[in-house]
């Protein structure tokens, strides 16, 4: 398979970096990098369409310069590329999320991530969030479901955390497969990975529920976790801005969802909500 990864300079960094992630995500693409310039994002040359970039938002923004460059890059070169720009990180002074080719250090949680065209190295703010929630929560015995699972890094860091049935879904083949990888490599083997979206949830009960999606799929598959989840059970979401915090629990609430805490990192938030 041949990528395309978009090179984008990026003036001022934030909010717009945050805001361009969101928007190159819902268009489609798989995977970033943020760098001291700005981003660099991947997505899979046969399903890119370029005039599409000409409808973000964030480039009608007078308050940001954005330019950006593009070239193809093979699948394999992916790991280089990761090698320059993944840097190990520390999670609440407990869980360190690391390539391989990272030295471990003494924590609780020592999590080994190799991220290809994967989203989830713990980097994003949404899911350093997310990994925080789950080290503040008592995992011990419960089935969970990392939906969106991208790396697997959320459903591994729960099965560290004492969690039984743990499942991890992804529509996206790449994140499947690299989320297989992952758990194997984590001595996690036991977390059933699928491929597929929310159908795949029929008559499925779960403990925890983790989806680290984005908003337009939260909101249209909140219905289905709620349906899902068991008595007295936890869903935590993230993928979404503050001013998104309202919308969502709107409509958690309207499936008998209560709102109890939410995280929030440079305008993101990662929100727990019980039955």
């Amino acid at each position: 398979m041949v990528y395309l990864e978009y090179d984008f300079k990026i003036s001022p960094l934030q909010p717009a970096t945050d805001i361009l992630i969101a928007e190159l995500g819902e268009l489609g693409f798989e995977s970033f990098v943020e760098n001291e310039t700005g981003l660099l994002a991947y997505i899979l040359k046969s399903e890119w369409k370029e005039d599409a970039l000409e409808e973000l938002f964030v480039f009608q923004n007078p308050n940001f310069e954005i330019s950006w460059s593009q070239k193809e890059i093979e699948q394999q070169n992916w790991n280089a590329e990761w090698e320059k720009n993944f840097h190990p990180i520390i999670v609440g002074d407990r869980c360190m999320v690391r390539a391989p080719f990272h030295e471990a250090t003494n924590v609780e949680y020592d999590i080994i991530i190799e991220p290809k065209m994967s989203f989830g190295t713990g980097h994003h703010e949404t899911t350093h969030m997310m990994l925080q929630h789950i080290l503040d929560n008592d995992f011990d015995g419960k089935s969970v479901l990392d939906m969106g699972c991208g790396t697997g890094v959320l459903a591994i860091l729960a099965k560290k955390r004492g969690a039984g049935d743990t499942e991890a879904i992804d529509i996206d083949e790449w994140c499947f497969l690299n989320t297989q990888e992952n758990v194997e490599r984590n001595g996690c083997s036991d977390i059933k990975a699928f491929q597929g979206d929310s159908s795949l949830l029929e008559g499925k009960k779960y403990d925890v529920i983790l989806a680290n999606i984005n908003r337009n799929i939260l909101l249209e598959d909140i219905s289905v976790y709620a349906n899902c989840l068991k008595k007295n059970g936890s869903l935590f979401l993230s993928g979404f801005y503050l001013e998104d915090l309202d919308a969502i629990s709107s409509k958690c609430g309207a499936y008998g969802l209560e709102f109890e805490k939410n995280l929030e990192k440079n305008n993101w938030v990662a929100a727990k909500y019980v039955n």
